[in-house]
């Protein structure tokens, strides 16, 4: 099993207020989670700004390989549908496998 995060962020070149850049970010992270089946949240980094915005997507598959496709295609659906320039900050991967009836210590009850 391996768990994905993917971060990025996003300018809003147009936005003029905190309000427009919800409405935005809203709309992009109800369409990630329909569509891509993924957990998304904001960044607290970029909060206050009008502008600028920081997202991270997690998600967890069998494997690396289908998180990589399923990140380039959250990628590709966030430059299609937001109003501005998508900054790809990266993914990192995390391997966790199933030691059969051990807890998360790695010890067997």
């Amino acid at each position: 099993m391996t768990i994905g995060v993917y971060s990025f962020e996003i300018h809003l070149h147009d936005s003029r207020s905190l309000k427009e850049k919800r409405k935005v970010l809203r709309r992009l992270k109800d369409r990630l989670r329909s569509r891509h089946n993924v957990a998304v949240t904001e960044v607290e980094d970029h909060a206050d700004l009008w502008q600028r915005a920081g997202l991270v997507v997690v998600s967890v598959a069998t494997h690396r390989d289908a998180l990589t496709r399923l990140f380039e295609s959250v990628q590709r659906e966030t430059e299609a549908q937001v109003p501005g320039d998508v900054i790809d900050i990266g993914s990192e991967f995390i391997e966790a496998f199933d030691a059969g009836g051990g807890d998360w210590t790695g010890e067997t009850p």
